[in-house]
């Protein structure tokens, strides 16, 4: 690859184990150093380790600030395998001169995916069958054990009606939901289909029997689901989260859970991961699972691609699809 600012062969640091078929592909294409034990690298380490790289490939859990660019004078690209970015100062790359790539697109189908299951498994009462089953205590069935929500008919109101958003819909409709949601504008009709929009959260909320948040990480919406807001959802509504876990105030949702004023949540994602609100340990009602909404085979391996085809097309002089910067 040659480019005004790349050699040929790129040096490139790997802040996080991709997958086979990606790092095999990254070797043939740079000189490439990478974390072996894939740890999450600090700030101060991640710059240590990346002094020689014209090329970074981060993840969400590294951050890449001011200090970073200025630090990595070298530096000439940063490529995310994400779709957000709220872990890279993007003002402070332009200034420096470094593109910034990101993965939008390739993992909707996968994102969207968990957040049905995390709807399933919370509406349905998983966590606590399979505590059953798997503790001996279970004695068979029973008419009015473990009853959980139905589906059909339910109000599911979607809080971010982006890519991911849209496919969880389509899901949605299938299992006899009515879809409804809150973005700032409201879509044109070919992609917001039947969807009902709610021009404010609040109203958005309380039309809500499921939330589904999937709206992209921002630090005005830090913190928006609170003890307030969550109060406007019907009593026994049910929530949902695989965007941000910052988006929502852990104290007021665990208490919301305990009073029954939710039936139960499912969760993907959480603030200050991976170190939870203990709160959340304790909870027969809500689901957890470890920030896995595009772990499939195939998504991450079409994420690392889309880097590489980005990296490439910055090497041509092109612009790519999923440059930010």
């Amino acid at each position: 690859m040659t480019a005004p600012g790349l050699p040929e062969r790129p040096r490139a640091f790997l802040c996080r184990r991709f997958t086979p078929a990606v790092e095999a592909a990254l070797r043939e294409r740079f000189e490439l150093d990478l974390n072996e034990d894939d740890s999450i690298l600090a700030p101060a380490d991640m710059v240590r380790r990346a002094r020689e790289a014209q090329v970074l490939f981060v993840t969400a859990t590294e951050s890449v600030r001011e200090d970073a660019f200025a630090r990595l004078p070298q530096l000439r690209a940063v490529a995310t395998l994400s779709v957000g970015h709220d872990h890279i100062d993007l003002a402070a790359a332009r200034s420096a001169g470094v593109a910034v790539l990101h993965t939008p697109d390739v993992l909707s189908d996968a994102c969207a995916d968990t957040a049905m299951m995390l709807l399933l498994n919370a509406c349905r009462r998983a966590l606590e069958g399979d505590a059953l089953v798997r503790s001996g205590a279970w004695r068979g069935w029973a008419p009015t054990q473990l009853l959980g929500m139905g589906l059909q008919g339910r109000m599911l109101g979607i809080f971010g009606m982006g890519r991911i958003g849209r496919a969880i819909a389509t899901r949605a409709r299938g299992f006899g939901l009515q879809v409804h949601y809150h973005n700032r504008r409201a879509l044109v009709p070919a992609l917001a289909g039947d969807a009902h929009w709610h021009p404010t959260l609040e109203g958005l909320l309380a039309a809500s029997d499921i939330l589904v948040v999937a709206a992209p990480g921002a630090p005005e919406l830090r913190g928006v689901l609170d003890a307030q807001r969550l109060a406007l959802l019907p009593r026994g509504a049910v929530l949902v989260n695989i965007s941000r876990g910052d988006l929502v105030d852990d104290g007021a949702l665990i208490a919301a859970l305990r009073s029954g004023q939710l039936r139960a949540a499912g969760l993907d994602v959480f603030a200050n991961e991976p170190d939870i609100h203990p709160g959340y340990r304790a909870l027969p009602n809500v689901f957890l699972t470890p920030h896995i909404g595009s772990a499939t085979e195939e998504t991450r391996d079409a994420m690392g691609w889309l880097l590489i085809e980005g990296i490439e097309a910055l090497a041509r002089g092109d612009n790519p699809v999923n440059r930010l910067c």
